[in-house]
């Protein structure tokens, strides 16, 4: 079997579902050879490493550990899953505590055993601060650090197409920014629909607003659905996003992302942009939308500096302005 690179690839929580999912996509698209399975809980990700076995995979060379020192050491690439998941009726600021801290060691382990890594991607929720958190404990640079947020511009592009009964794929740039949770900003004016401006197309404004909040609430509607959260669409939109910073197809939907940016007026959060995800880490771009879609990412924008201002006052990380003692590159 022909790899996209040899380097190791580390799944952090790999004994969950998300985790187990991630391991089974990476080997299914051929990235690399090596994958390093990691968790806390020992009867899960020895249960995953052994399934992997059973699947049989030409030239797999999968290993697995509780030990963070052997899991981090040499890994060059990384997406943790490794926080406790979203339950029916909890929002994902409901995490934020728990998987704050969660993602502070996980920077600390970043830092101490692989500081040398290419690319580390965290979708554990709430993704922006835990991200944040991550990036800020690890010392790594902004552009080798993203967030899942792709999941909420895919339900967004689904449920467009249902609306106009149209293949997925026939919808293009339904995008949503800033915060991966209740405050997302869904864009709506660059959406076209099998080449068509969406404005061309019978949509009320009841509709429309219908449809934004089927997708925020996309998540939640997953548990509903199938009583725990969601597993099969994160694991592989965060193993894409791992693909694309290996140099593969780039990965070109929303990505969470650090931001510290004068001119677009968005300081010291990670949020999703309009990004490009490559050999060469994470590219963005300023969102671009009508007054309405703005001022709603502002309204994302000011909900996410909350957020960081909490941790902050949990003392997960420190002020602002002592950041870049802890990360030179911040």
């Amino acid at each position: 079997m022909n790899f996209l690179t040899n380097d190791k690839l580390l799944i952090v929580g790999a004994g969950g579902m998300i985790g187990s999912n991630m391991v089974q996509t990476a080997m299914m698209l051929g990235l690399t050879p090596n994958v390093c399975l990691y968790d806390i809980y020992e009867p899960g990700v020895h249960g995953v490493a052994d399934e992997m076995a059973h699947c049989a995979f030409p030239g797999a060379n999968i290993t697995w550990t509780t030990d963070p020192a052997v899991a981090f050491t040499g890994a060059k690439y990384i997406i943790s899953s490794g926080g406790a998941p979203r339950k029916e009726g909890m929002t994902r600021e409901d995490l934020l505590k728990g998987n704050c801290q969660i993602a502070a060691q996980f920077g600390d382990y970043i830092k101490e055993y692989c500081p040398d890594v290419n690319h580390v991607v965290v979708i554990f929720n709430p993704a922006d601060v835990t991200a944040l958190t991550a990036l800020i404990h690890s010392g790594l640079k902004p552009n080798q650090l993203t967030s899942l947020a792709a999941l909420d511009s895919t339900r967004l592009q689904q449920q467009l197409a249902q609306e106009f009964g149209v293949q997925q794929d026939k919808v293009c740039g339904a995008h949503t920014y800033g915060g991966h949770g209740e405050q997302m900003a869904v864009f709506a004016s660059k959406v076209t629909i099998d080449g068509k401006p969406l404005s061309e197309f019978p949509l009320s404004a009841e509709r429309w607003a219908e449809i934004k909040q089927a997708t925020i609430q996309g998540g939640s509607n997953i548990i509903k659905l199938r009583g725990r959260s969601s597993f099969q669409s994160p694991a592989y939109q965060a193993v894409k996003m791992i693909e694309g910073a290996m140099g593969g197809q780039p990965f070109t939907l929303p990505a969470g992302c650090y931001v510290n940016c004068d001119k677009c007026g968005y300081k010291n959060v990670m949020m999703a942009m309009p990004t490009t995800i490559d050999a060469t880490g994470v590219h963005f771009t300023a969102p671009q939308g009508t007054e309405t879609e703005m001022a709603d990412l502002a309204s994302s924008y000011a909900h996410l500096q909350h957020m960081v201002a909490e941790i902050i006052a949990l003392g997960i990380i420190p002020e602002v302005a002592d950041w870049n003692t802890m990360n030179p590159n911040l």
